[in-house]
């Protein structure tokens, strides 16, 4: 996908390697409080020009990082974030389009995709740069090779970074696998533009684009919309990835990613579903009571690196693996998904994108809850065995 030329705040075609090689027309805009909204349309020649009409203040939070020194890792916070809304009705959504009388965070009367600053978001850049960011924040937490902690104990920065809400369609009652191929194309085309977008800011050092879906979840908005963070360090997890793939390297002199992927489809028992791009399993050690990995058969590090053949394949699939969640049990699975995506100065030729999805259900009137050992000690127990739950996510395939 390649962006064409564009000033700041005009519309611009996007070609993409998608369904059919749709040309997609980014639109870049201001809502009142100075934040960006970005629309993207495979509708030619629509044009977005509504104006944001609420009195909103500019932006104005105070978010910080501090750094755990025992555990090596940042802990985000964000005060503001209390007063963020909350289970709204579907009269006072705030991701509909807007109407006479009622203007939302969308200022348009419809849309396709739309993504927008996050009104109340965990990661925000500061008001003026800061000179601690020039080199991003250090630690296990942010750069996995043999990285030392920040010089003065209990460490605390600014948390430059940005977070932004990822509206897939303007149907309130919609779910990511009710929308059509080509939409899931144009939302795919929409992360990929500002995964590489946000990737060339000042500061961000990974970014991933996820999806939190029902209440049990704890999704404050039910209208269906992702999201993206772009952190200032590593992640955890991604940090502990690395560290694996690179001894893992070391020993074997193979990619652990690739080892896992052949192994998984050597035995199948675990498979979920296969394409000639894809590969959809639960993985050997799951944690989680039913959850499905994606991997493309051709290592990728990140999804503007995917391969032609596995982009175009890629709504089919996910729109497979999202309708099983749905269908698995006797109403929608509540679920987690989220884009594993390689850092941007680390593990580039080392990790894999992939998709990560699994629900907090576990049988269609119990839950999974993350208590002592699990919260407490990051030692995580399985009721459900993976063999078994690929067997059911098998069988609710459409």
């Amino acid at each position: 996908m390649r962006d064409c030329a564009t000033r700041r705040g005009d519309a611009s075609g996007i070609e993409h390697e998608g369904l059919e090689n749709a040309i997609v027309r980014k639109t870049i805009r201001r809502l009142a409080d100075g934040r960006e909204i970005i629309y993207y349309d495979e509708l030619g020649e629509r044009e977005r020009n509504a104006a944001d009409t609420r009195p909103l203040a500019p932006m104005a939070v105070s978010s910080s990082l501090r750094y755990d020194d025992i555990l090596g890792t940042w802990v985000m916070y964000a005060s503001h974030r209390q007063d963020r809304t909350y289970l709204p009705s579907t009269e006072d959504c705030p991701l509909c389009p807007s109407r006479p009388g009622h203007p939302t965070e969308v200022p348009e009367s419809s849309y396709e995709v739309a993504v927008f600053e996050n009104r109340f978001p965990a990661l925000a850049a500061p008001p003026h740069s800061s000179r601690a960011w020039e080199k991003g924040p250090r630690g296990p937490g942010s750069t996995p090779h043999g990285a030392v902690p920040p010089e003065d104990i209990m460490a605390e920065l600014p948390s430059a970074g940005r977070c932004e809400v990822v509206c897939y369609t303007d149907d309130h009652d919609a779910s990511f696998a009710d929308l059509s191929a080509q939409r899931v194309d144009l939302v795919v085309s929409a992360l990929v533009d500002r995964t590489r977008d946000l990737s060339a800011t000042q500061g961000v050092e990974q970014v991933f684009c996820f999806e939190n879906r029902g209440r049990e979840i704890g999704v404050t908005q039910p209208h269906p919309h992702g999201q993206i963070y772009a952190y200032p360090f590593v992640t955890p997890r991604t940090a502990k990835m690395l560290a694996s793939a690179v001894a893992y390297q070391s020993k074997q002199g193979t990619n652990i990613f690739d080892d896992i992927l052949q192994a998984e489809r050597r035995e199948r028992k675990r498979v979920v579903t296969t394409t000639a791009h894809w590969t959809a399993f639960v993985p050997h050690a799951a944690r989680w009571p039913y959850e499905v990995h994606c991997y493309p058969n051709e290592r990728a590090p990140d999804l503007e690196s995917l391969s032609r053949g596995a982009r175009t394949e890629l709504p089919e699939l996910l729109l497979d693996i999202f309708g099983r969640f749905t269908r698995l049990f006797d109403a929608p699975a509540p679920y987690i998904a989220g884009w594993h995506q390689a850092p941007l100065r680390h593990g580039r030729d080392e990790l894999a994108v992939h998709l990560e999805m699994f629900t907090v259900r576990r049988t269609s009137d119990k839950l999974k809850f993350l208590a002592g050992s699990e919260s407490a000690m990051d030692a995580f127990a399985n009721d459900v065995v993976p063999e078994e739950a690929a067997e059911r996510l098998r069988a609710a395939g459409s």
